[in-house]
């Protein structure tokens, strides 16, 4: 059988190397979904915001999502094209990650049912997402043995951890009380 790839205009085309093979285009559709997720997180700030209009935490973590949008496109175009992501880039997240994570280590401990109110969702989403990508990276450079830059896991590890601290810190401001979850497969 051929492969699909239908004659198309380029209105008829969402993306380039959308008929391709690799599973490099997989990872670059995970990472813009992720980026979208992000930007709809972002917005949804508004609302919280008017709410908490006080809260510097919010204002704070707002600000680290709007300097984390555009890093999640370089972020999507860093295995395919010139690596965007930097180290700079990593230690910046991992201090935001490490202030988020010292204001919340005493909320929860071990694994909780998620929820909570808007972003909150949406940057749980998040943060699964990140893992989708992450396990995709591991394919491309095991799998098809196309060299991963070694910072583009590290970052997106930190990514998906951070986007679940900041859950906990919404959280923990609006006074959402996490439910913890107690596994029947895992003791």
């Amino acid at each position: 059988m051929k492969k699909l790839h239908p004659k198309s205009t380029l209105d008829e085309l969402c993306y380039p190397y959308i008929y391709e093979d690799s599973l490099i285009c997989d990872f670059e559709i995970i990472t813009d979904d992720l980026t979208r997720m992000l930007g709809w997180a972002i917005n949804d700030f508004k609302i919280l915001n008017l709410d908490y209009p006080d809260n510097k935490d919010l204002k704070v973590l707002e600000a680290e999502l709007l300097w984390l949008l555009p890093l999640c496109y370089h972020l999507n175009g860093s295995i395919r094209g010139k690596l965007a992501i930097t180290e700079e880039d990593h230690l910046q997240l991992l201090e935001n990650y490490r202030r988020i994570n010292s204001i919340t280590k005493k909320s929860i401990s071990g694994f909780v049912l998620p929820g909570g109110v808007a972003p909150v969702g949406i940057l749980n989403k998040c943060s699964s997402t990140s893992k989708k990508a992450i396990r995709l990276m591991v394919k491309i450079h095991n799998e098809e043995q196309k060299e991963v830059p070694e910072i583009l896991p590290k970052f997106t590890n930190l990514l998906c951890n951070y986007f679940f601290v900041t859950t906990i810190l919404i959280n923990q401001i609006t006074g959402y009380k996490e439910i913890p979850f107690k596994s029947k497969s895992y003791k």
